[in-house]
């Protein structure tokens, strides 16, 4: 191979992916210490004033927490790494989705104290949708109250995955010092300043008991998924060797997950981590990544194979725009890339030369020539959207496209002059380029900015990113809550569009009927047979009803869950057209839907509290003042967890109430669950509001 990597087997793709503040960002920074891609360590809120390298932006280490995932690089034992750091945070959650869709391996981080926690579900749930294997690593064994025994008995049963202890620790809290090899019946102990001091020594004598328990529990797990394995249990000790080939493939298949811990502040388990990827996290050989054909109109999906002589396959999985122009980091699925050459967005069909090629260190960059399949990089100059696909032109694909979630919560800013409304015109350009979460609009009463987003700190973020990033003074209006509306019960229709004008007229009558459905957005069913409606005018009630549901006539918002059957009709041999029968099905609408008892749908959050246990009552009933219904609690060690559904509405402010309630010691994390029937006190006031404006619109 002439460019970049010469073995694929040697390269590994990973993310590191946790609840907030689990440790990742730490992880990672020890990471590129040991793999001497930096030279000293910084801490996430460190007092030097630095922060963790891969925390890159002034806000990430002001606030001491991940906003946006950061891709790096580095090398261990002669294999080529790329790092992906993604946020914990849930409101900016679309970075995890679209660092887990490039990934072929991640290792998920759990903190010993608190487990696997609300947005370790999350994670974990989106690790299952992009197929991605994984390693989970304990972390925080040096704090009071660790215990990766229960956490690993937690993956389990929360996460239903069937976990497997690769190690047990030397000691634990304060007394942590290493961990025990179960492989090797070996312990290590991590000396020196930074960690850097490996010391093997033999397995504590008080260990040793739970040591061979541990490995005897290890064996029969896997061997479960690999019969090499079971044969030589069977005739006699395995070999590690053997043993760490069965671990490996049914790691990569996803059947167990193996454990491993240790501390990534105080520098204990992280070089053994980093052995282990390598072990057990596959090459990019070993994954299968789909693409779809696009030749001909079809949609067949094939396999995009890992080779740097067939046509390119690229996908464009992140994009950041700079003061240099646009960032677009690249995963290649097939053949190779290389500086000069010509390639096309599968989309938009255009041809682009690849200009500057470079390889991403969080911030920093290297450039390079060219590289094959299985790499991450990032090309300047190119212009396209998060989720595009490019090739060499020799083949017509695409690559699946990333989940993008809808956003929750919005907020009216206007700027403060007119210098900042310029600057915010550029600020909302660039950031819904960069973020499928964060959406802009107008509001058609007032003309207000919109701004929408996964909840208040994501949009929080981006209000404070205009101020510093552009000079974007904006005054800021109160959140708004993304409201729906459905019919509740069925209702038939039979409307008639008559329109008599000077030349010809309009005519269109469509009979059906209009009902709520429990999954989805819309649905048309189309039953009318005789022809008395035809066929060409089908789609056009379609469009119609479709156009009628971005303003529901109960309260004004959007309409979700509703299926439109079209049973009967008529038609005129030259009064009939295509906006005759757009407008039938919009009058349908408008005169029909209130007789189906609409109501207004709320967005429901799933809220999971934790903090000491003393204060478990002070927190459930914060939460229940909220309308919260508890969906369970769990109290170890001194530690309490709820869990709750929450409607979103009832969620402002609550940061300050959880403070003022538990002394600063509790947290809390949300995200979208579902949409729920609002109160009916909450409908009308909404309804009330909107016929109000509308009154005054008029």
């Amino acid at each position: 191979m002439s460019i970049g990597i010469d073995n694929l087997a040697m390269v590994r793709n990973i993310g590191i992916s946790a609840h907030i503040d689990s440790g990742k960002t730490t992880l990672t920074e020890r990471i590129l210490f040991y793999t001497n891609r930096i030279h000293k360590v910084h801490e996430v809120r460190g007092k030097d004033g630095v922060g963790a390298t891969m925390d890159s932006m002034e806000l990430e280490k002001e606030r001491g927490i991940t906003i946006t995932s950061a891709a790096t690089h580095c090398t261990w034992n002669d294999h080529h790494i790329n790092i992906i750091d993604t946020p914990g945070h849930v409101d900016f959650t679309i970075e995890v989705e679209r660092s887990l869709r490039v990934l072929d391996g991640a290792i998920l981080v759990l903190c010993a104290v608190a487990g696997v926690q609300s947005q370790s579900i999350t994670v974990d749930r989106q690790m299952n949708r992009y197929r991605v294997p994984r390693i989970a690593f304990v972390n925080k064994c040096d704090r009071a109250g660790a215990n990766p025994a229960r956490v690993t008995e937690q993956l389990r049963e929360k996460l239903g995955h069937a976990a497997v202890m690769m190690q047990i620790p030397i000691g634990l809290e304060a007394d942590h010092r290493g961990v025990v090899d179960l492989l090797t019946m070996r312990g290590f102990l991590f000396g020196g300043a930074t960690g850097e001091q490996i010391e093997e020594i033999d397995i504590p004598a008080a260990q040793r008991p739970e040591a061979e328990a541990r490995r005897e529990e290890l064996l029969d797990l896997v061997s479960l998924h690999h019969d090499g394995l079971m044969e030589a249990m069977l005739e006699g000790t395995p070999s590690v060797e053997l043993i760490q080939e069965a671990v490996r493939s049914a790691t990569i298949a996803r059947k167990i997950t193996p454990v491993f811990m240790g501390s990534a502040y105080k520098n204990k388990g992280v070089q053994l981590l980093l052995d282990a990827v390598l072990r057990y996290l596959p090459d990019p050989t070993e994954i299968e990544n789909e693409a779809i054909d696009l030749s001909n109109g079809a949609e067949t999906t094939f396999l995009a194979i890992p080779s740097p002589d067939l046509p390119l396959i690229a996908l464009a999985f992140k994009l950041q725009v700079t003061p240099y122009g646009q960032l677009t980091y690249l995963r290649i699925y097939q053949g190779a890339l290389r500086k000069g050459e010509m390639i096309v967005n599968s989309r938009s069909h255009d041809r682009v030369k690849v200009g500057r090629l470079v390889r991403m260190h969080a911030d920093s960059m290297e450039d390079i020539e060219g590289t094959p399949a299985g790499d991450i990089v990032a090309l300047f100059g190119i212009d396209c959207a998060s989720g595009d696909t490019f090739t060499d032109g020799r083949i017509q694909a695409s690559m699946t496209s990333i989940h993008v979630p809808e956003p929750v919560v919005s907020l009216a800013i206007m700027p403060k002059d007119k210098k900042s409304q310029d600057n915010m015109s550029k600020a909302l350009q660039r950031f819904t380029r960069e973020d499928p979460t964060f959406r802009t609009g107008s509001d058609e009463e007032t003309g207000d900015t919109l701004i929408s987003g996964m909840g208040e700190l994501h949009l929080e973020v981006y209000v404070e990113r205009m101020k510093r990033e552009y000079n974007a003074e904006v005054v800021v209006g109160r959140p708004k809550v993304a409201y729906r509306e459905a019919m509740g019960v069925s209702i038939k229709f039979d409307y008639t569009h008559r329109k008599q004008t000077g030349g010809s007229g309009q005519y269109g009558r469509i009979v059906g009927v209009m009902e709520p459905m429990d999954e989805g957005q819309f649905e048309f069913v189309n039953k009318v047979i005789g022809g008395n409606i035809p066929t060409e005018y089908i789609g056009s009630i379609e469009k119609g009803f479709k156009a009628s549901l971005d303003r529901g006539e109960y309260a004004g918002y959007p309409v979700v869950g509703l299926r439109v059957i079209l049973k009967d009709g008529a038609a005129h041999a030259v009064d009939s057209s295509d906006n005759a029968f757009q407008a039938a099905a919009r009058g349908a609408f408008r005169e029909h839907y209130l007789q189906g008892k609409p109501m207004v749908l709320e967005p429901i959050m799933k809220v999971s509290v934790e903090g000491p246990g003393e204060f478990q009552g002070d927190m459930m009933g914060t939460l229940m003042k909220r309308r919260g219904v508890i969906l369970g609690t769990t109290e170890e060690s001194g530690f309490a967890r709820i869990d709750a559904d929450v409607p979103l509405s009832e969620m402002f402010g609550y940061a300050t109430v959880l403070r003022s309630a538990t002394q600063g010691k509790a947290e809390f994390t949300m995200e979208f669950s579902r949409y729920g029937v609002a109160p009916a006190e909450v409908g009308e006031e909404l309804r009330k509001v909107w016929l109000d404006k509308r009154a005054k619109g008029n």
